[in-house]
């Protein structure tokens, strides 16, 4: 087998800073989809620290309330299940988006799966060649969604052959109308959460798998045990429970979006999908962007295939500092232009 080159990711503010310059403080950070504002955690008990971490039914009992299922297994982050899911079946043709997040991609792949992108007006024609379907939904990054009514008949498909639906929701916290938790009883169904995205703790690497029973059993024999840490149930029982700062969240993220979209067609942007969480820009000069933006000591992530760029949320306070920032882009990008 040839050898794979693992993908690139955002979030990858170091190298920015490396070419760039400045401070971590200097620069506006938009090149993830993580929340600006992270849920707010006290300090971490001592004795979280001191035991081993044995599964806590008060995390499960909270996740079970916040995702409307208890068919639920915590995981060291949704990446963990992202890169055990494969090892759990011989290998086969696996489809995926041509365009979303690229781990899924390399994780089959490098676990000897035949993987085949697809544009998302195939996957109907191609679901009955496949043995496995793999999407997000919200997809990252091009905001594409399907309603749940659309994945249970492609799941269905698959499912009577023996195969599997794959739903990678990291983005669904604040648009879980689509979510497919309600159906994960279903044989071959399995949905992926995170509380990296939405609560803005992408540190503290937790997150769930929703599967029937036997497929939570594999999974969790696969991670061996302790897989998930103490301080880390411990962050996700609270940010889980907490109604309250879930509703003002969900408030605060979609102002910001919608300030967000409003502003960038004004240097020209275009933005073809708009979540809280992302904002999907399509552009042939991604990468000149890109760099007139870090010149201004803003980061945000650049795709080739197809050109475009990817905002995530930023700080309402920081959206005049943007304004002046996203303008000197432009300015720049004018200036460069042949006369």
């Amino acid at each position: 087998m040839p050898e794979l080159t693992p993908p690139h990711h955002g979030g990858d503010l170091q190298r920015a800073i490396a070419e760039f310059g400045g401070t971590p403080d200097d620069w506006i950070d938009c090149s993830t989809g993580i929340a600006p504002i992270g849920f707010p955690l006290p300090a971490v008990p001592a004795s979280v620290w001191q035991r081993l971490p044995e599964p806590d039914p008060a995390l499960l009992d909270a996740a079970a309330q916040y995702y409307g299922s208890p068919q639920l297994l915590a995981v060291p982050g949704s990446q963990a299940a992202i890169e055990r899911l494969p090892t759990l079946r011989r290998p086969g043709r696996v489809g995926v988006l041509a365009a979303s997040y690229a781990e899924h991609a390399w994780q089959w792949r490098r676990h000897g799966h035949a993987v085949v992108e697809l544009a998302a007006e195939d996957i109907d024609a191609a679901i009955d060649r496949l043995q496995v379907l793999v999407l997000v939904n919200p997809n990252n990054p091009t905001g594409q969604r399907w309603p749940a009514d659309r994945l249970l008949g492609w799941h269905a498909r698959l499912a009577a052959r023996g195969g599997w639906l794959v739903v990678d929701e990291a983005f669904a916290d604040c648009e879980p109308a689509h979510s497919l938790l309600p159906h994960v009883e279903r044989p071959g169904l399995i949905v992926l959460r995170s509380l990296g995205k939405f609560f803005g703790l992408a540190g503290v690497r937790l997150g769930f798998v929703a599967a029937e029973a036997a497929m939570r059993d594999s999974l969790q024999q696969a991670l061996g045990p302790w897989a998930v840490s103490g301080p880390a149930q411990w962050a996700g029982r609270l940010a889980l429970a907490d109604t309250a700062w879930q509703a003002a969240q969900r408030e605060r993220l979609a102002d910001d979006s919608r300030w967000l979209a409003a502003t960038l067609p004004h240097a020209g942007l275009t933005v073809a999908a708009a979540l809280p969480l992302l904002h999907w820009v399509p552009t042939p000069r991604a990468a000149v962007w890109q760099r007139a933006l870090a010149q201004q000591q803003v980061w945000c992530r650049r795709f080739d295939r197809p050109s475009a760029l990817r905002f995530g949320p930023l700080p309402a306070s920081r959206r005049d500092e943007f304004t002046r920032r996203l303008d000197a882009a432009l300015g720049a990008i004018a200036m460069a232009l042949p006369k």
